[in-house]
């Protein structure tokens, strides 16, 4: 079978550009997409190397200090003797999806180097992890288990397919997760039940697609929303911001009634 570059959509279809400028496409940064998907999960994929330099990937849990991953792993474990033999390590986290398609999801990496906690700092670890994974509570203080905290140098974030950015561990660390995202599964199904038309106006109007026949909200975050749009051209995704990010999941019905308004405004 013939293979293609990567360029060539073959049979996939294309998706439409947009007609008209965007009119707020502000989306969340990498960092702040990269906090908000290690917020949203306690468990992740670690990879760690033996002492032969070869790759190991294992499930852990995990919890959060100030943005980096605390982990409660036991010496006996491959992992926990590959983390005392090289502290270099990275951890895939996977953000919770309801699409078919796994590629489809946002995720993220973050690589860097684990250290022990010591004094203070090891008590808001602990303090971090059992909040995190309340069954740790049973085994962190044993002799045998150990944390470590990732200080995270390098991060990459994927938001599914053609939405990906890396940054730095100090832009991670710097960055807060998303107030809106976490609680905005049940505004978005109301959106989507309730308010078609208005979304579809949204992108015709805000949205750069004025040949949109229907749109459908994927998604909510403080600064506004995703939306997936049929057009007469065929499928495209646009952004459509709110005047001012939002600070809570409460400011979210407001801010979705003045985008409706300003749309039949104009």
């Amino acid at each position: 079978m013939a293979t293609r570059d990567h360029g060539d959509p073959g049979d996939a279809p294309t998706i439409p550009p947009p007609l008209a400028e965007i009119v707020n496409p502000t989306r969340p940064s990498a960092a702040e997409e990269a906090r908000t998907i290690a917020a949203s999960t306690n468990t992740g994929t670690l990879a760690t190397l033996t002492a032969d330099g070869d790759p190991w990937a294992s499930m852990v849990t995990y919890g959060l200090l100030d943005g980096a991953p605390v982990l409660c792993v036991s010496n006996l474990a491959e992992h926990g003797r590959n983390l005392a033999g090289d502290q270099r390590a990275s951890i895939s986290i996977i953000a919770a999806s309801t699409d078919k398609d796994p590629l489809a999801g946002g995720r993220v990496t973050l690589a860097g180097r684990v250290a022990r906690p010591e004094g203070a700092e090891r008590e808001a670890a602990r303090d971090a992890h059992v909040a995190a994974v309340p069954a740790a509570k049973y085994y962190i203080d044993y002799s045998d288990f150990a944390l470590w905290v990732l200080h995270v140098d390098r991060v990459r974030w994927v938001g599914g397919y053609g939405r990906m950015d890396s940054t730095t561990g100090a832009d991670y660390a710097a960055a807060q997760p998303d107030p809106v995202t976490p609680s905005a599964a049940g505004a978005v199904a109301h959106l989507n039940a309730d308010h078609a038309d208005s979304l579809a106006a949204m992108a015709r109007v805000l949205g750069g697609y004025p040949d949109t026949e229907s749109a459908t909200c994927t998604g909510a975050d403080r600064y506004g929303l995703d939306l997936r749009v049929d057009t007469t051209r065929g499928m495209a995704y646009t952004r459509i911001g709110y005047a001012q990010p939002l600070q809570s999941i409460d400011e979210l019905r407001s801010a979705t009634v003045e985008l409706a308004r300003l749309s039949r405004q104009v």
